[in-house]
């Protein structure tokens, strides 16, 4: 499959077995340098093969690496400058590498270090973990977080290849694979309702981690994200669909502090709150079906996915939360909802008080006070 981006065309490769194989990297690696990042945990598991690939293939390459400690909490300007000083000391010239071996943190803090470095060098985006490879590698979005707010100090910086060995799959935890499968969720949400429905029908051999369906989910996900990328590159119209359920689900991580796996829900989780919360917040509106909401609701459930706001979250706070999200503007609040599955639609001015109701609502079925 290739991408169209604003520079340049890429490819996206899927398949078991690309890191040992390494051809797919290492055609991506145009020049003298390569950096690769990645986080702690990853590197316990993937990194030694992927360097001794690059190594074999390209012996014409300096190569270094950075690990990074592993966690949402650690997508910061401060690890940010750690990657840039990394390039730094490798005397990484105009025509380097960035390898971004993980994650979507890693992803996204080695992409904007690429794409900070000299105004722009070549990242290579290697998804390790199920999110990763169906959505944050996928159209050139990098950033870093804030206190104040997730993704608030980033560029759109479209990698140079996309490469995602589904084999790597097999090594993540079952909550982090459950977690991507939000994400996958949420291309049928906004795009085809027939692929919920396929979504439902494999459920268990999805969660059971069945290579040929997992590795199905991956390409159809990626297909919708590069079709919707290449007609909107910079999110100014139809690619905001992509954030259904994100302005709920990044306010929840935000007021939780990104504390993440140890102390809070992970993006995944916090998406799949907010999907339930948008399709809610649309029949509230009266601009779709509640039985759809259900649906949804049941869908992510089966699939191990939180469907309610945690306790202990206001839903005031996250109001608030919501209005420094990258997806509202001069108008007021911008959300994605739809007007049943597969029918997403983006929606300016919605009322305060119908986004509180909804977030009560939530809330009050955990205990947590209103």
């Amino acid at each position: 499959m290739r991408v169209e981006s604003p520079r340049a065309p890429y490819p996206i490769l899927a398949g078991a077995g690309l890191l040992r194989e390494g051809s797919a990297v290492a055609e991506a690696v145009r020049g003298r340098h390569a950096l690769i990042v990645c986080d702690r945990h990853v590197a316990r598991l993937h990194l030694a093969v992927l360097d001794a690939s690059l190594r074999r293939l390209r012996p014409d390459v300096r190569i270094a690496l950075h690990v990074l400690p592993p966690g949402e909490h650690e997508k910061t300007l401060d690890r940010w400058r750690e990657v840039v000083d990394a390039l730094a000391a490798l005397g990484a010239t105009r025509d380097a590498t960035v390898v971004a071996l993980g994650g979507g943190v890693v992803g996204d803090l080695a992409g904007f270090a690429a794409a900070s470095w000299m105004r722009g060098i070549d990242v290579v985006q290697v998804p390790t973990t199920l999110l990763a490879m169906v959505d944050s590698s996928v159209g050139g979005k990098t950033a870093v977080d804030l206190p104040a707010g997730k993704n608030l100090v980033g560029a759109f910086h479209p990698p140079a290849a996309v490469v995602a060995d589904t084999g790597t799959l097999r090594t993540l935890p079952p909550r982090e694979l459950r977690a991507g499968l939000a994400e996958v969720v949420k291309y049928g949400a906004v795009f085809d309702a027939g692929f919920l429905d396929w979504l439902d029908a494999q459920a268990d051999a999805l969660l059971g981690g069945d290579d040929a369906r997992l590795a199905e989910a991956v390409l159809r996900s990626c297909r919708y994200k590069a079709e919707v990328v290449a007609r909107d590159p910079f999110e100014h119209g139809e690619r905001a669909l992509l954030n259904f359920g994100h302005t709920f689900g990044h306010a929840i991580e935000a007021e939780q502090g990104y504390a993440g796996a140890a102390d809070g829900l992970v993006h995944g989780e916090a998406v799949a709150v907010g999907m339930v919360l948008a399709a809610r917040l649309s029949a509230a509106l009266g601009r779709a079906p509640s039985a759809d909401a259900d649906r949804l609701e049941a869908l992510l459930d089966r699939l191990g996915l939180p469907v309610r706001i945690p306790a202990g979250l206001a839903p005031e706070r996250l109001l608030a939360r919501m209005r420094l999200d990258k997806k509202a503007d001069a108008a007021g609040l911008r959300f994605v909802l739809w007007e049943g599955a597969g029918r997403g639609r983006i929606v300016r001015d919605v009322p305060d008080d119908a986004v509180l109701d909804v977030m009560r609502a939530s809330t009050a079925s955990v205990g947590a006070d209103a």
